[in-house]
């Protein structure tokens, strides 16, 4: 029975995206019996989520594989923002920035530092294209730059903010940036992309039909919104346990960050120590590049549609962390090899990163 499986896929693999997602029809419990239900069935979703997407991934080729959870984990976590910012009007102006900034730094640090470190120790020296992982970093210095910088240093407003017309070009400018990207990766310049010679790795996904691939992908969507919504489930305990620590308000948003984005952290963390760091670096980078390519151009229709004011400009102590994190990662990057050296050096910067947000 424990081989049992339905169009290629094995039973349990169908059963657990609509069974982690049902505490969310029982929302308002509180108590640790149902925070602790709340973990269990976020592990869950993670887990058969990656699963899922490995399953779209082999079925449908590399690197257009890699933004299968990308894509679908922004997505979402796009659509939650814009439903916060439209229940909470001008209090949440901030929200898109603090989103996207906790979201590079998480990625480029703490996901990249830990797969780095994590394949560096099992396979000593780990090696990726400089074409693929330069041109990520290339548009997410640009996209960073563009929406999470200019804002603190532009005239026509006061304040981190643009203008109506500044936030419109900003938005189509990143979404535009973005695309260009997709289309270089997946289709004019697709080799860069592809695991390098060395990476002799397996995959390690089953191989399955059109008809299973499809269930799938719709298995996939179903888990990655059990992700989020659980996610928001925890926000409440998470805002108190801050609270009682005396934490800044940001903290909160970190650590729903770092429950959304953990599908993308698990599978990124496995193709590392399977010694495919190119495909580990391409769900990392590309979950960066989608979370500000897509959020900002969708934060910025709902400010101009209804005239919130959008804090965007980063505050000195975090335009500090960013540049620093821009510089290290380009020299990451730029040499197509790694050792456990560079993922300390990521993850350093990291723990500063956490440290910082709480004791301001």
């Amino acid at each position: 029975m424990s081989h049992a499986k339905i169009l290629g896929l094995p039973w349990w693999s169908l059963l657990l995206p609509p069974a982690a997602g049902l505490p969310l029809l029982f929302a308002g419990g509180s108590g640790w019996p149902v925070l602790l239900l709340i973990a269990v069935c976020l592990i869950a979703a993670v887990l058969v989520a990656v699963f899922h997407a490995e399953v779209v991934a082999h079925r449908i080729g590399e690197p257009l594989g890699t933004l299968v959870l990308a894509l679908a984990v922004t997505i979402i976590e796009v659509s939650l923002i814009v439903s916060i910012m439209l229940s909470s009007g001008e209090q949440a102006g901030a929200l898109a920035r603090d989103t996207v900034f906790a979201t590079v730094m998480i990625i480029c640090n703490g996901v990249v530092g830990l797969c780095l470190l994590a394949g560096a120790i099992r396979h000593r020296i780990i090696a990726f294209r400089v074409e693929g992982t330069g041109s990520a970093l290339s548009v997410l210095t640009a996209l960073t730059t563009l929406t999470l910088v200019l804002p603190e240093f532009t005239t026509s407003t006061s304040g981190p903010t643009y203008s109506a017309s500044q936030l419109a070009f900003a938005g189509l400018m990143s979404l535009v940036l973005y695309a260009v990207f997709v289309f270089v990766q997946t289709v004019r310049h697709r080799e860069f992309f592809l695991p390098a010679e060395s990476e002799t790795g397996e995959e390690h996904a089953s191989a399955v039909g059109n008809a299973g691939a499809l269930l799938s992908l719709c298995l996939l969507v179903v888990s990655l919104v059990a992700v989020v919504g659980l996610a928001k489930q925890l926000a409440p305990a998470i805002q108190s346990a801050v609270e009682a620590a005396s934490a800044p308000p940001s903290v909160v948003g970190i650590a729903i960050a770092l429950l959304v984005l953990l599908p993308e952290t698990w599978a990124a963390l496995r193709a590392a120590l399977r010694n495919r760091m190119q495909i580990s670096l391409n769900l990392a980078l590309g979950s960066a590049l989608a979370t500000i390519g897509l959020t900002i151009p969708c934060v910025a229709v709902v400010a101009l549609w209804l005239d919130l004011q959008l804090i965007l400009g980063l505050p000195p102590k975090e335009l500090v962390l960013l540049a620093l994190t821009l510089v290290i990662s380009t020299m990451t990057l730029a040499g197509g090899r790694a050792t456990v050296l560079q993922g300390a050096v990521h993850l350093v910067l990291f723990a500063a990163f956490l440290f910082l947000a709480i004791v301001p």
